[in-house]
């Protein structure tokens, strides 16, 4: 049994990351602003009331965690916020960035004295992150704090090696939830495959950008 932290746990991904995590019988800490009635009934550890973006809001989850060993982070807390570039609203760009790029590093960072070695971190970031996998433009509040999300991923995978912490990047495909407008594959199957990654991340794969379905996606 281990124990996993998951952020932006009160619905799709996190929320289908606890139940399945839970269901397998792993520990499971669930983080969020405020949890809905099927993130209670998993019968998970929640740790309502956090906001990734408030520095002070990430050392109150610090203390409420203190002395706790985890075994897999799993930063999953994002939003998407469509900026075209007729409409070319910073507000929305400057968001998207302090959700999900900062506040992911954010997270990572004040929680590294809960890490050993062996532990898991885990960036959820997109293939519209991709460089060189963008093909039509738009976007751009997501795809660059995906990209910058992803640079720290690599970065951190370089930085934790030493301490015998690997790192994994994972886009979970197309997925339907609210910020895909319910297109594409289920939560279940998506997060089937990403704890499949988790589960064959190690030291010597470290760093490494994956589809949930195992494809190693390009920079």
């Amino acid at each position: 049994m281990a124990t996993y932290l998951v952020t932006g746990a009160n619905r799709g991904i996190g929320l289908e990351y606890c139940r399945q995590l839970k269901e397998r019988g792993d520990t499971v800490i669930a983080v969020c602003r405020s949890a809905c009635d099927e993130l209670k009934n998993l019968g998970v550890q929640i740790e309502p009331n956090i906001d990734i973006t408030l520095d002070a809001s990430v050392n109150d989850l610090v203390n409420r965690l203190q002395g706790l060993h985890l075994d897999v982070l799993i930063n999953n807390a994002g939003i998407i916020e469509r900026v075209s570039l007729d409409n070319l609203d910073f507000e929305s760009i400057r968001r998207q960035f302090e959700i999900n790029a900062l506040g992911t590093l954010r997270v990572t960072g004040a929680l590294l004295p809960n890490f050993k070695n062996g532990s898991k971190i885990i960036i959820m970031t997109s293939r519209m992150g991709s460089i060189e996998d963008n093909t039509s433009g738009g976007s751009y509040g997501y795809r660059m704090s995906k990209v910058a999300v992803s640079m720290a991923g690599k970065s951190l995978s370089h930085d934790l090696k030493p301490k015998g912490i690997a790192v994994a990047i994972l886009h979970p495909g197309l997925v339907q939830t609210r910020m895909t407008g319910f297109s594409g594959i289920t939560t279940s199957e998506s997060v089937q495959g990403l704890i499949k990654r988790i589960d064959e991340l190690n030291l010597n794969n470290t760093g490494t950008f994956w589809h949930s379905n195992g494809e190693i996606l390009p920079w």
